[in-house]
């Protein structure tokens, strides 16, 4: 008979960078939502990483770093770069809190209670 094995589980905070315990998670989650959306335009548009090397201005090797989420040597400013690049629009819209105490970001449909380091106060 086979003994059963006992895992303990705990609940996510909804930023795996966070939970991870990695420097800048909020950070680390905003570039990684970026790239979700640059990743899903490249897919559709069913662009190959030389083309969208040609693009984005960057070298080719560069670009599979990307949508391979080595993410370090990415600003967010640079990837909101690419998706205009990439024929996107970006609105930031800053509205009051509903909850007065701490705001919320949103990045494509991914909400995050999170601030982003980058871009908070």
């Amino acid at each position: 008979m086979k003994k059963k094995t006992y895992y303990d589980v705990e609940e996510s905070s909804g930023n795996v960078f966070a939970d991870l315990g990695l420097a800048n998670p909020e950070e680390a989650l905003a570039k990684a939502q970026l790239v979700i959306e640059i990743s899903k335009i490249i897919k559709k548009r069913k662009l190959t990483q030389a083309r969208v090397a040609k693009i984005l201005k960057i070298a080719q090797p560069k670009v599979s770093l990307l949508l391979r989420g080595y993410l370090k040597s990415f600003s967010l400013e640079r990837l909101l770069r690419f998706l205009n690049a990439l024929g996107q629009d970006i609105h930031i819209t800053i509205t009051p809190s509903a909850h007065h105490s701490h705001g919320s970001t949103m990045i494509g449909d991914c909400p995050s209670n999170a601030r982003i380091a980058a871009l908070s106060k």
